[in-house]
């Protein structure tokens, strides 16, 4: 509800993004009209004969289905989820049922009698749909590491190769599906073999079940993916609807659900692209986070055992002119500097703002001998930089405090009023004369807090009473 920090750019992009339920039901909705109206209207024969044009559209199918099971497949090798295996297999299984087993059962046989050509690709494109609906049931699963585990996930491919197997042993006893030389019928075609219907409509059935899961994770979740297959499995579903009624899959002409289920390849090319690009984003990122991690071990193991290296020495001097304490006091300023960097490059954006306060409070008191409490609301989230800009005026305005305000309890509070976000921070001390901004005797500490909070973007206001502490408060 008050994330607003780091969202703008998300919001920005998403602004023209239709909401996932939207996306899936336009998808069904265009699926729904063009069947309804096909079927109620027998002077419209939306169809024409191109053996050619179905040649095209399984190419361009099959094309779309193996890009997105080798880019599904590869998450898997990543993630090790039931789900992305089983998404592969269905994938895979479209695919071949689509190009190969078609046309590669037909140059085989040399039959256009629409038995073995027909029922083989049938049978695959129902183990494919099913496929789909058991990797919407298996969200968060993970295969076991060992190899039954593994090949306990290849049910589905399993599974369509011995139907192949039973299916050629069986090719010569198989009934002819639909006469694959007549036109597209006015009305629907319901003389074939109730298996025709069957296997379509059971697959159909499949894809809806797939849809209505990935639409329902897709709303719970972040992945790119899942957003777009709710759609295209709502158009698949159609497009087998389609075929129950003109079985146009297994003839020479191109009809309505032919367009329709090539709609829902269309739909796989965006999930494609998506992937893609969150597969490159995220490998950026790692690429970042080991670059922070190895700058974060650089500022460690040099920079601050040299700084604390030197405090030791300034230490040990005399204070002949007074400056040995003025001295020490800049280097804990640069080694709380260091610390707070080196932080913030390992852990960037990992902890929430309330579990950084409070570590960096705990360091804070250890450091400075004073008593810091925390009180925090635990539904305030800002953006990394945000969060370095946050602690490091919160370690200047402590540090300050206890070094020139003699403060022995400093409180700390993070909340927000009025949609905006304040973070205060009230000592008991001595209390100072609060110079303006620019004004001599505005120390470098001051500048650098109201500049960190000017770039957040917000405000930085200092109230001070001598005999009573002082309270800062960054607004934004």
């Amino acid at each position: 509800m008050w994330e607003r920090a780091g969202t703008d750019d998300v919001r920005l992009r998403d602004k023209f993004v239709l909401p996932v339920d939207r996306l899936t039901i336009a998808a069904a909705a265009l699926g729904a009209i063009v069947t309804v109206v096909i079927a109620a209207t027998p002077s419209l024969t939306f169809g024409f004969r191109s053996p050619s044009g179905h040649l095209v559209l399984d190419s361009i199918d099959a094309c779309v289905a193996t890009l997105l099971a080798y880019l599904v497949y590869g998450r898997f090798l990543r993630y090790r989820r039931l789900q992305d295996l089983l998404l592969a297999q269905g994938l895979a299984l479209l695919a071949v049922a689509g190009l190969v087993l078609s046309y590669v059962t037909e140059w085989v046989t040399g039959s256009t009698h629409s038995t073995l050509d027909v029922w083989l690709p049938l049978a695959v494109r129902l183990i494919g749909a099913l496929t789909f609906a058991a990797a919407g049931f298996a969200r968060d699963v993970r295969t076991p590491s060992t190899a039954r585990g593994y090949w306990s996930g290849l049910v589905p491919t399993v599974s369509a190769a011995v139907v192949c197997l039973i299916l050629w042993a069986a090719r010569g006893a198989l009934p002819n599906a639909v006469n694959v030389h007549t036109p597209p019928p006015e009305h629907p075609y319901l003389n074939g073999p109730i298996a025709l219907y069957v296997l379509q409509g059971v697959g159909a059935l499949g894809f809806v079940a797939a849809s209505l899961l990935f639409t329902k994770q897709a709303r719970t979740g972040t992945d790119p993916l899942l957003r777009w297959l709710g759609p295209a499995c709502a158009l698949a579903a159609f497009a087998r609807v389609n075929y129950v009624l003109y079985p146009s899959l297994y003839t020479d002409w191109l009809y309505a659900g032919d367009f329709v289920r090539t709609a829902s390849y269309l739909i796989l090319v965006v999930a494609a692209f998506n992937e893609i690009r969150h597969y490159w984003d995220a490998h950026s990122k790692a690429l970042l986070d080991d670059e922070r991690r190895r700058l974060a071990g650089e500022l460690h193991d040099g920079l601050i055992q040299e700084l604390g290296y030197i405090r030791g020495g300034i230490l040990d001097m005399a204070d002949e002119d007074g400056r040995q304490k003025l001295l020490a006091h800049a280097c804990d300023r640069a080694i709380d500097e260091a610390r707070a960097a080196v932080y913030t490059l390992a852990h960037h954006g990992e902890d929430p703002i309330d579990l950084a306060l409070r570590r960096t409070a705990a360091e804070l008191g250890d450091r400075h001998g004073v008593s810091i409490e925390v009180i925090s609301d635990g539904s305030v989230v800002v953006a990394p930089e945000q969060q370095y800009a946050l602690l490091r005026i919160m370690s200047e305005a402590t540090a300050n405090a206890a070094q020139h305000g003699q403060a022995r309890r400093i409180e700390i509070v993070l909340d927000h009023s009025g949609g905006r976000f304040r973070l205060s921070i009230r000592d008991d001390g001595v209390g100072f004369e609060v110079p303006g901004e620019g004004e001599v005797g505005s120390g470098y500490g001051l500048t650098s807090m109201r500049e960190r909070a000017r770039l957040l973007p917000g405000s930085l206001d200092i109230t001070s009473v001598s005999g009573e502490g002082s309270v800062l408060t960054v607004t934004w």
